[in-house]
Protein backbone atom coordinates (compact mmCIF):
# COMPACT_ATOMS: atom_id res chain seq x y z
CA UNK A 1 0.00 0.00 0.00
CA UNK A 2 2.89 2.40 0.73
CA UNK A 3 4.28 1.87 -2.79
CA UNK A 4 0.86 2.59 -4.28
CA UNK A 5 0.67 5.75 -2.16
CA UNK A 6 4.03 6.93 -3.50
CA UNK A 7 3.00 6.18 -7.10
CA UNK A 8 -0.28 7.98 -6.45
CA UNK A 9 1.61 11.08 -5.23
CA UNK A 10 3.78 11.12 -8.37
CA UNK A 11 0.75 10.65 -10.62
CA UNK A 12 -1.06 13.47 -8.81
CA UNK A 13 1.90 15.84 -9.25
CA UNK A 14 2.05 15.03 -12.97
CA UNK A 15 -1.71 15.62 -13.22
CA UNK A 16 -1.36 18.99 -11.47
CA UNK A 17 1.47 20.01 -13.82
CA UNK A 18 -0.43 19.11 -16.98
CA UNK A 19 -3.64 20.62 -15.60
CA UNK A 20 -1.77 23.91 -15.25
CA UNK A 21 -0.90 23.89 -18.97
CA UNK A 22 -4.42 22.82 -19.91
CA UNK A 23 -6.28 25.42 -17.84
CA UNK A 24 -3.94 28.22 -18.93
CA UNK A 25 -4.79 27.37 -22.53
CA UNK A 26 -8.53 26.88 -22.13
CA UNK A 27 -9.00 30.00 -20.00
CA UNK A 28 -7.44 32.03 -22.82
CA UNK A 29 -9.65 30.34 -25.41
CA UNK A 30 -6.75 28.39 -26.91
CA UNK A 31 -7.58 24.97 -28.35
CA UNK A 32 -6.24 21.92 -26.48
CA UNK A 33 -7.38 18.65 -28.02
CA UNK A 34 -5.57 16.12 -25.81
CA UNK A 35 -4.98 15.77 -22.07
CA UNK A 36 -3.00 12.66 -21.19
CA UNK A 37 -1.52 11.26 -18.01
CA UNK A 38 1.27 8.82 -18.84
CA UNK A 39 2.76 7.66 -22.12
CA UNK A 40 2.35 4.60 -24.31
CA UNK A 41 -0.84 2.61 -24.97
CA UNK A 42 -4.14 4.14 -23.88
CA UNK A 43 -5.80 2.35 -20.95
CA UNK A 44 -8.82 4.62 -20.56
CA UNK A 45 -10.04 7.58 -22.53
CA UNK A 46 -12.98 9.94 -22.75
CA UNK A 47 -13.76 12.17 -25.68
CA UNK A 48 -15.09 15.51 -24.52
CA UNK A 49 -16.51 18.30 -26.66
CA UNK A 50 -13.07 19.66 -27.56
CA UNK A 51 -10.57 17.43 -25.77
CA UNK A 52 -9.68 13.74 -25.52
CA UNK A 53 -8.81 12.81 -21.92
CA UNK A 54 -6.62 9.70 -21.60
CA UNK A 55 -4.86 7.54 -19.04
CA UNK A 56 -1.88 5.69 -20.53
CA UNK A 57 0.15 2.64 -19.53
CA UNK A 58 3.44 4.27 -18.46
CA UNK A 59 2.79 6.73 -15.60
CA UNK A 60 6.16 8.48 -16.01
CA UNK A 61 4.84 11.78 -17.27
CA UNK A 62 2.02 13.31 -19.25
CA UNK A 63 1.24 15.86 -21.92
CA UNK A 64 -1.30 18.34 -23.23
CA UNK A 65 -1.75 18.09 -27.00
CA UNK A 66 -2.62 21.01 -29.28
CA UNK A 67 -4.24 20.85 -32.74
CA UNK A 68 -1.24 22.75 -34.15
CA UNK A 69 0.74 19.49 -33.97
CA UNK A 70 -2.11 17.20 -35.05
CA UNK A 71 -2.11 16.42 -38.81
CA UNK A 72 -5.67 15.05 -38.48
CA UNK A 73 -7.07 18.28 -37.05
CA UNK A 74 -9.67 20.02 -39.23
CA UNK A 75 -9.07 23.44 -37.63
CA UNK A 76 -7.80 25.95 -40.24
CA UNK A 77 -4.09 26.80 -39.70
CA UNK A 78 -4.99 30.49 -39.63
CA UNK A 79 -7.43 30.14 -36.71
CA UNK A 80 -6.46 32.75 -34.08
CA UNK A 81 -7.21 30.32 -31.24
CA UNK A 82 -4.43 27.94 -32.24
CA UNK A 83 -1.55 28.15 -29.77
CA UNK A 84 1.00 28.92 -32.50
CA UNK A 85 -1.06 31.92 -33.66
CA UNK A 86 -1.21 33.57 -30.24
CA UNK A 87 1.16 36.36 -29.11
CA UNK A 88 4.38 35.40 -27.32
CA UNK A 89 2.95 36.38 -23.92
CA UNK A 90 -0.10 34.11 -24.30
CA UNK A 91 2.10 31.16 -25.24
CA UNK A 92 4.53 31.89 -22.40
CA UNK A 93 1.63 31.79 -19.93
CA UNK A 94 0.56 28.36 -21.21
CA UNK A 95 4.09 26.94 -21.12
CA UNK A 96 4.96 28.29 -17.66
CA UNK A 97 1.60 27.35 -16.11
CA UNK A 98 2.71 23.78 -15.32
CA UNK A 99 5.60 25.05 -13.20
CA UNK A 100 3.36 27.58 -11.47
CA UNK A 101 0.76 24.89 -10.76
CA UNK A 102 3.37 22.63 -9.14
CA UNK A 103 4.65 25.46 -6.94
CA UNK A 104 1.13 26.41 -5.82
CA UNK A 105 0.31 22.77 -5.10
CA UNK A 106 3.52 22.31 -3.08
CA UNK A 107 2.58 25.32 -0.95
CA UNK A 108 -0.94 23.94 -0.53
CA UNK A 109 0.44 20.57 0.69
CA UNK A 110 2.65 22.31 3.26
CA UNK A 111 -0.25 24.44 4.52
CA UNK A 112 -2.37 21.29 4.90
CA UNK A 113 0.44 19.54 6.74
CA UNK A 114 1.05 22.32 9.25
CA UNK A 115 -2.72 22.73 9.78
CA UNK A 116 -3.65 19.09 10.29
CA UNK A 117 -0.47 17.37 11.50
CA UNK A 118 2.18 20.01 12.08
CA UNK A 119 5.83 20.39 11.13
CA UNK A 120 8.41 18.39 13.01
CA UNK A 121 11.03 20.61 14.59
CA UNK A 122 14.22 19.41 16.29
CA UNK A 123 15.26 21.37 19.38
CA UNK A 124 18.95 20.61 19.96
CA UNK A 125 20.55 20.68 23.41
CA UNK A 126 24.25 20.58 24.33
CA UNK A 127 25.86 17.15 24.24
CA UNK A 128 25.20 13.70 22.80
CA UNK A 129 22.62 11.22 24.07
CA UNK A 130 23.56 7.60 24.73
CA UNK A 131 20.72 5.76 22.96
CA UNK A 132 21.81 2.39 24.33
CA UNK A 133 24.67 0.24 25.60
CA UNK A 134 25.45 -2.57 23.16
CA UNK A 135 26.93 -4.86 25.82
CA UNK A 136 27.10 -4.68 29.61
CA UNK A 137 30.70 -5.92 29.49
CA UNK A 138 31.78 -3.16 27.12
CA UNK A 139 33.94 -0.30 28.35
CA UNK A 140 30.86 1.95 28.48
CA UNK A 141 28.97 -0.59 30.60
CA UNK A 142 31.94 -1.10 32.92
CA UNK A 143 32.34 2.66 33.37
CA UNK A 144 28.70 3.00 34.44
CA UNK A 145 27.27 4.75 31.40
CA UNK A 146 23.52 4.23 31.03
CA UNK A 147 20.97 4.65 28.29
CA UNK A 148 19.62 8.23 28.07
CA UNK A 149 22.76 9.71 29.63
CA UNK A 150 23.73 12.96 27.89
CA UNK A 151 27.50 13.32 27.37
CA UNK A 152 28.23 17.04 27.68
CA UNK A 153 32.03 17.14 27.55
CA UNK A 154 35.10 14.95 27.11
CA UNK A 155 38.28 15.77 29.04
CA UNK A 156 36.70 19.12 30.03
CA UNK A 157 36.06 20.07 26.37
CA UNK A 158 32.45 20.85 25.56
CA UNK A 159 30.98 18.86 22.65
CA UNK A 160 28.46 21.38 21.37
CA UNK A 161 25.15 20.36 19.75
CA UNK A 162 23.72 18.21 16.97
CA UNK A 163 25.59 15.98 14.52
CA UNK A 164 28.92 17.83 14.93
CA UNK A 165 28.84 16.89 18.62
CA UNK A 166 28.52 13.19 17.73
CA UNK A 167 31.40 13.46 15.26
CA UNK A 168 33.57 15.13 17.89
CA UNK A 169 32.76 12.54 20.55
CA UNK A 170 33.42 9.62 18.20
CA UNK A 171 36.78 11.14 17.20
CA UNK A 172 37.81 11.46 20.85
CA UNK A 173 36.86 7.85 21.54
CA UNK A 174 38.63 6.50 18.45
CA UNK A 175 41.79 8.50 19.15
CA UNK A 176 42.19 7.17 22.71
CA UNK A 177 42.34 3.34 22.58
CA UNK A 178 43.22 1.89 26.01
CA UNK A 179 43.47 5.43 27.45
CA UNK A 180 41.17 6.72 30.18
CA UNK A 181 39.11 9.74 29.20
CA UNK A 182 36.73 11.73 31.37
CA UNK A 183 33.09 11.98 30.33
CA UNK A 184 30.99 14.74 31.86
CA UNK A 185 27.43 13.43 31.70
CA UNK A 186 23.99 14.64 32.66
CA UNK A 187 21.71 11.99 34.15
CA UNK A 188 18.35 13.43 35.05
CA UNK A 189 19.10 16.51 37.14
CA UNK A 190 22.61 15.37 38.10
CA UNK A 191 25.91 16.14 36.40
CA UNK A 192 28.53 13.41 36.86
CA UNK A 193 32.11 12.66 35.80
CA UNK A 194 32.88 9.13 34.61
CA UNK A 195 36.21 7.60 33.62
CA UNK A 196 35.85 5.60 30.39
CA UNK A 197 38.67 3.58 28.82
CA UNK A 198 37.92 2.73 25.16
CA UNK A 199 38.75 -0.78 24.02
CA UNK A 200 41.19 -1.06 21.12
CA UNK A 201 39.96 -2.50 17.82
CA UNK A 202 42.07 -4.52 15.38
CA UNK A 203 43.12 -1.30 13.61
CA UNK A 204 44.00 0.32 16.96
CA UNK A 205 40.99 2.62 17.20
CA UNK A 206 39.01 3.13 20.36
CA UNK A 207 35.44 1.91 20.88
CA UNK A 208 33.21 1.87 23.95
CA UNK A 209 30.08 0.00 22.79
CA UNK A 210 27.33 2.59 22.65
CA UNK A 211 24.73 3.91 20.22
CA UNK A 212 24.79 7.70 19.97
CA UNK A 213 22.12 10.18 18.86
CA UNK A 214 21.89 13.98 19.06
CA UNK A 215 20.69 15.35 22.38
CA UNK A 216 17.43 16.84 21.17
CA UNK A 217 13.69 17.05 21.65
CA UNK A 218 11.21 16.53 18.79
CA UNK A 219 8.63 19.33 18.77
CA UNK A 220 5.48 19.19 16.63
CA UNK A 221 4.76 22.72 15.46
CA UNK A 222 1.10 22.92 14.45
CA UNK A 223 -0.82 26.00 13.33
CA UNK A 224 -3.59 27.41 15.46
CA UNK A 225 -5.50 29.15 12.63
CA UNK A 226 -5.51 29.63 8.87
CA UNK A 227 -3.43 32.81 8.89
CA UNK A 228 -0.77 31.12 11.01
CA UNK A 229 -0.82 28.09 8.69
CA UNK A 230 -0.34 30.29 5.62
CA UNK A 231 2.64 32.02 7.26
CA UNK A 232 4.31 28.83 8.47
CA UNK A 233 3.60 27.12 5.16
CA UNK A 234 5.29 30.03 3.37
CA UNK A 235 8.39 29.75 5.55
CA UNK A 236 8.69 26.01 4.90
CA UNK A 237 7.93 26.55 1.20
CA UNK A 238 10.81 29.02 0.96
CA UNK A 239 13.13 26.57 2.74
CA UNK A 240 12.26 23.75 0.33
CA UNK A 241 12.86 25.98 -2.71
CA UNK A 242 16.23 27.15 -1.37
CA UNK A 243 17.31 23.56 -0.68
CA UNK A 244 16.20 22.48 -4.17
CA UNK A 245 18.06 25.31 -5.92
CA UNK A 246 21.17 24.70 -3.80
CA UNK A 247 21.08 21.02 -4.68
CA UNK A 248 20.76 21.83 -8.38
CA UNK A 249 23.63 24.32 -8.17
CA UNK A 250 25.79 21.72 -6.44
CA UNK A 251 24.98 19.25 -9.22
CA UNK A 252 26.19 21.75 -11.81
CA UNK A 253 29.33 22.89 -9.97
CA UNK A 254 30.33 19.51 -8.55
CA UNK A 255 28.83 17.06 -11.03
CA UNK A 256 31.38 14.28 -10.47
CA UNK A 257 30.49 13.80 -6.81
CA UNK A 258 26.76 14.54 -6.93
CA UNK A 259 25.72 12.79 -10.18
CA UNK A 260 25.23 9.49 -8.35
CA UNK A 261 22.57 11.18 -6.20
CA UNK A 262 20.27 11.79 -9.18
CA UNK A 263 17.16 9.68 -8.71
CA UNK A 264 14.83 8.31 -11.35
CA UNK A 265 11.14 7.46 -10.92
CA UNK A 266 11.88 3.99 -9.47
CA UNK A 267 14.11 5.42 -6.74
CA UNK A 268 11.65 8.23 -6.03
CA UNK A 269 8.84 5.69 -5.58
CA UNK A 270 11.05 3.61 -3.28
CA UNK A 271 11.84 6.65 -1.12
CA UNK A 272 8.21 7.70 -1.10
CA UNK A 273 6.99 4.23 -0.10
CA UNK A 274 9.45 4.17 2.80
CA UNK A 275 8.18 7.56 3.97
CA UNK A 276 4.55 6.47 3.56
CA UNK A 277 5.16 3.55 5.91
CA UNK A 278 6.12 5.96 8.68
CA UNK A 279 3.45 8.69 8.66
CA UNK A 280 1.17 10.78 6.49
CA UNK A 281 3.09 13.94 7.43
CA UNK A 282 6.21 12.59 5.75
CA UNK A 283 4.20 11.73 2.64
CA UNK A 284 2.80 15.27 2.44
CA UNK A 285 6.28 16.74 2.77
CA UNK A 286 7.58 14.24 0.21
CA UNK A 287 4.86 15.39 -2.21
CA UNK A 288 5.74 19.05 -1.64
CA UNK A 289 9.46 18.40 -2.15
CA UNK A 290 8.94 16.43 -5.38
CA UNK A 291 6.48 19.05 -6.65
CA UNK A 292 9.03 21.83 -6.11
CA UNK A 293 11.77 19.72 -7.73
CA UNK A 294 9.51 19.06 -10.72
CA UNK A 295 8.86 22.79 -11.05
CA UNK A 296 12.50 23.83 -10.73
CA UNK A 297 13.76 21.16 -13.14
CA UNK A 298 11.18 22.19 -15.73
CA UNK A 299 12.41 25.78 -15.67
CA UNK A 300 15.86 24.76 -16.90
CA UNK A 301 16.48 26.03 -20.45
CA UNK A 302 16.89 22.52 -21.83
CA UNK A 303 15.21 21.10 -24.94
CA UNK A 304 12.05 19.06 -24.30
CA UNK A 305 11.47 20.88 -20.98
CA UNK A 306 9.21 23.87 -20.37
CA UNK A 307 12.31 26.02 -19.85
CA UNK A 308 13.58 25.11 -23.32
CA UNK A 309 10.31 26.20 -24.94
CA UNK A 310 10.39 29.43 -22.93
CA UNK A 311 13.93 30.03 -24.20
CA UNK A 312 12.64 29.74 -27.79
CA UNK A 313 9.89 32.24 -26.98
CA UNK A 314 12.42 34.64 -25.45
CA UNK A 315 14.51 34.50 -28.62
CA UNK A 316 11.38 35.07 -30.69
CA UNK A 317 10.50 38.10 -28.58
CA UNK A 318 14.00 39.55 -28.95
CA UNK A 319 14.33 38.80 -32.67
CA UNK A 320 10.78 39.75 -33.59
CA UNK A 321 10.28 36.40 -35.32
CA UNK A 322 10.54 32.71 -34.34
CA UNK A 323 13.58 30.59 -35.07
CA UNK A 324 13.22 28.50 -38.24
CA UNK A 325 11.00 25.50 -37.49
CA UNK A 326 13.67 23.08 -38.72
CA UNK A 327 16.13 24.36 -36.09
CA UNK A 328 13.51 24.17 -33.35
CA UNK A 329 12.52 20.63 -34.27
CA UNK A 330 16.15 19.45 -34.44
CA UNK A 331 16.96 20.92 -31.02
CA UNK A 332 13.78 19.58 -29.42
CA UNK A 333 14.18 16.09 -30.91
CA UNK A 334 17.81 15.92 -29.75
CA UNK A 335 16.84 17.06 -26.27
CA UNK A 336 13.97 14.59 -26.11
CA UNK A 337 16.26 11.74 -27.19
CA UNK A 338 18.81 12.61 -24.49
CA UNK A 339 16.10 13.04 -21.85
CA UNK A 340 14.53 9.68 -22.68
CA UNK A 341 17.97 8.07 -22.65
CA UNK A 342 18.66 9.48 -19.19
CA UNK A 343 15.24 8.28 -18.03
CA UNK A 344 15.85 4.73 -19.28
CA UNK A 345 19.30 4.68 -17.66
CA UNK A 346 17.92 5.84 -14.29
CA UNK A 347 15.08 3.30 -14.41
CA UNK A 348 17.52 0.43 -15.13
CA UNK A 349 20.03 1.60 -12.50
CA UNK A 350 17.46 2.19 -9.77
CA UNK A 351 15.70 -1.10 -10.52
CA UNK A 352 19.00 -2.98 -10.28
CA UNK A 353 19.70 -1.30 -6.93
CA UNK A 354 16.37 -2.29 -5.38
CA UNK A 355 16.97 -4.59 -2.42
CA UNK A 356 14.36 -7.08 -3.69
CA UNK A 357 16.10 -7.35 -7.08
CA UNK A 358 19.54 -7.74 -5.52
CA UNK A 359 18.20 -10.42 -3.20
CA UNK A 360 16.72 -12.29 -6.18
CA UNK A 361 20.09 -12.52 -7.94
CA UNK A 362 22.02 -13.68 -4.87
Amino acid sequence: MSTLAAIGVLALLIFVHELGHFLAARLQGIYANKFSIGFGPVLLKYQGKQTEYALRALPLGGFVGFPDDDPESDIPPTDPNLLSNRPVLDRAIVISAGVIANLIFAYFLLVVQVSVIGFQQIDYHPGVTVAGITNASSSAGKAGLQANDAVLAVNSEQLGEGRPAITKLMAEIQNHPNQAITFQIKRGDKVLDLQVTPDATADNKGQIGVRLVPNADIIINRSINLIDALKKGAVEFERVIVLTVQGLAQLVTNFGETATQIAGPIKIVEIGSTIAENNIAGLLQFGALISVNLAVMNTLPLPALDGGQLAFLLLEGLMGKPLPMKIQETVMQTGLFLLLGLGVFLVIRDTANLSSVQQFFK
